[in-house]
């Protein structure tokens, strides 16, 4: 007989479309979060009146048989959000010490358009491009094959290197090279670290089609509630695990703070890895995994300025805006005080169809865990005059940057709120409040993975932890996650259903 009672802990994309899948599926499903709304990355919040994302900013590959779009049509997400496109001609633009260039959407526009700008290069590009199609294709998951194994000749070979040893062999001219990693705080790559099989999925996902959600991405999240409510599920906010409770063999349920116990037949944690540890005492998780997973890199934090801006005085912006203050986009993340920042994302948000004057915007620039880990412990709001103080000092610092690229903004902002990477890890429990939870350095190999099995037969893991960064790397982690219980051929069978 089937184990039936599932308890899932959190309720980000991972948790919730593990949720939805599973409870679809028959099984008893009961989402714990400790915030007071569903969503982790998925979360929006308003500030005046103006909304905000904190995570998901926008997506690719969701124009109709693409893979994000299927996977939203199986996940019944569809009919509740409406998706406004990022500019085809130029859905990313990077701007390298003043001078921009625009990535556009599909193979001729992409290598026609980069060609103006450098024009003896066109044969590079080509290759290029037809490199990252066939690494991105060579995943089965991520293409939504069944496949026995992921462990393609090719796709091992580019799991191995890294984008800047690729880029230098493939395309050799260092201008261009720059300008194709441009995007890369979108997985805050490292240089000679990070593999180029990262970078051609997320690269190969935003070319096919980029979109932001009109309203916020937090309707993804009330789209998954609802229907797992729908389902027999629940999701139940302000519920935050204290511990998993293991028998000698397996995971029998899950405490949280308020003393209630839920009994569960399987426990999924979409949760960090470490958080993971500290709620489980099991002897079964060993002493060694507990110290594999405590010395694990983390992928730099952030700090983000959240921008309210005047009535009708900033055009929309219907692209993401890469800007650099100096020749290349790699080693951001080391810097010092005199330095920082020396790069940012910058984007606006969309609140209606065919938007004409944006409302609010962002702008993200890394920030080191150590800037801020004196004020770790204490509670929100109430960090401090120095902690605030820095956090005014980063927001115009961000701010000037931008400024240089967009001179009227400044005159534009009615005002701004900002986070750290302490907000980063208060709301949604990554460890060191890391963009994307565990870098995956190829120096590592293997070790920087971690697999969604534990050692507790029941207890499994779920989210970009175990597989990769971004909404599409979730949600193939939850396809993984869910074949444990339902088989791969399973799920992919009914995501065909459900996108006949």
């Amino acid at each position: 007989m089937k184990p039936n009672r599932v308890v899932i802990i959190g309720s980000g994309l991972g948790g919730l479309s593990c949720a939805f899948i599973l409870s679809r599926n028959g099984y008893d499903v009961t989402v714990l979060e400790q915030g007071t709304q569903p969503g982790g990355c998925l979360q929006c919040f308003r500030r005046q009146g103006v909304k905000f994302e904190t995570g998901m900013h926008f997506i690719g590959s969701a124009d109709r048989g693409q893979v994000m779009d299927r996977l939203l049509r199986y996940l019944g997400v569809t009919a509740d959000i409406r998706l406004s496109r990022l500019d085809p001609a130029g859905y990313d633009v990077v701007s390298l010490q003043g001078q921009q260039f625009r990535l556009a959407n599909g193979r001729e526009p992409f290598i026609e358009t980069l060609a103006r700008d450098f024009p003896g290069q066109k044969d590079r590009l080509q290759r290029y491009f037809d490199l990252v199609r066939q690494v991105a294709a060579a995943s089965s998951l991520r293409s939504l094959r069944v496949a026995d194994s992921d462990a393609s000749p090719l796709n091992t070979t580019y799991q191995l290197r890294s984008i800047s040893d690729v880029l230098h062999e493939v395309v050799g001219d260092p201008l261009l090279s720059h300008v194709l990693v441009g995007n890369l705080p979108l997985y805050a790559a490292e240089r000679d670290k990070t593999s180029f099989a990262t970078h051609a999925f997320i690269t190969d996902f935003y070319n096919q089609s980029a979109f932001r959600v009109v309203g916020g991405s937090d309707l993804i999240a009330q789209s998954l509630t609802a229907s797992i409510t729908r389902q027999g599920g629940r999701v139940l906010c302000r519920k935050r695990a204290v511990s998993i409770d293991c028998d000698g063999q397996q995971a029998r349920g899950v405490l949280t703070a308020d003393g209630e116990y839920h009994p569960a037949d399987i426990v999924i944690a979409a949760i960090h890895p470490a958080r993971l540890v500290e709620l489980c005492d099991s002897p079964l998780l060993r002493p060694a995994y507990r110290r594999r997973v405590a010395a694990l890199p983390e992928t730099v934090g952030c700090f983000s300025v959240y921008l309210r801006f005047k009535p009708r005085t900033v055009s929309y912006m219907n692209h993401n805006f890469y800007g650099y203050h100096q020749p290349s986009p790699w080693d951001c993340e080391q810097y010092d005080d005199a330095s920082w920042p020396r790069g940012y994302l910058y984007m606006h948000f969309c609140s209606e169809d065919g938007q004409q004057w944006a409302d609010g915007g962002v702008i993200i620039g890394y920030m080191q865990y150590s800037e801020v880990q004196r004020w770790q412990g204490t509670p929100i709001g109430r960090r401090g005059t120095d902690y605030e103080q820095l956090k005014r000092d980063r927001a115009e610092r961000l701010i000037s940057a931008v400024c240089r690229e967009f001179p009227a903004l400044r005159q534009a902002i009615a005002g701004y709120d900002t986070s750290t990477p302490l907000t980063y890890r208060d709301y949604t429990g990554t460890e060191r409040g890391a963009m994307y939870g565990i870098a995956r350095d190829i120096a590592l190999g293997p070790a920087a993975r971690v697999h969604h099995r534990t050692k507790v037969s029941n207890l499994l893991l779920t989210g970009q932890n175990i597989n990769s960064h971004g909404a599409l790397g979730v949600l193939v982690g939850t396809v993984v996650t869910c074949s444990e219980l339902l088989t791969s051929e399973r799920i992919f069978n009914d995501i065909i259903k459900a996108n006949e």
